[in-house]
């Protein structure tokens, strides 16, 4: 079991840049594979982005793709979100998430940061 804790987010303009973490408080998140999903207001929350345990292999959502990357440092036990060239269709809370491979279901989440990108 372990306990997720998102932060970094903020209010940035389009352009901009933001790193989110997320830090695991009880627990490790190495025999983990992490996840970043995100939730706009009114909007169904959605895959951003997912990084392998070893940190091996990346997939990204095609709105991210190009913008978005994802790594983890398991002996800090915190994975990152870094978002460059932030769009105002990026605004949404934003959720990481821990599964067991090989199961693709998340079950664990921490509680969100806010992101919210102006034009």
């Amino acid at each position: 079991q372990v306990q997720l804790a998102e932060s970094g987010g903020g209010l940035v303009q389009a352009g901009g840049s933001l790193r989110l973490s997320c830090a695991a408080s009880e627990g490790t998140i190495s025999r983990y594979a992490m996840g970043w999903f995100r939730q706009a207001p009114g909007k169904e929350r959605e895959f951003v982005a997912t990084i392998s345990w070893r940190g091996s292999t990346t997939y990204f959502s095609d709105s991210v793709k190009g913008r978005f990357t994802i790594s983890r440092d398991n002996t800090k036990n915190t994975v990152y979100l870094q978002m460059n060239n932030l769009k105002p269709e990026d605004t949404a809370v934003y959720y990481c998430a821990a599964t067991v491979p090989p199961s693709e279901k998340y079950d664990y989440w921490g509680q969100g940061t806010q992101v919210t990108v102006s034009s």
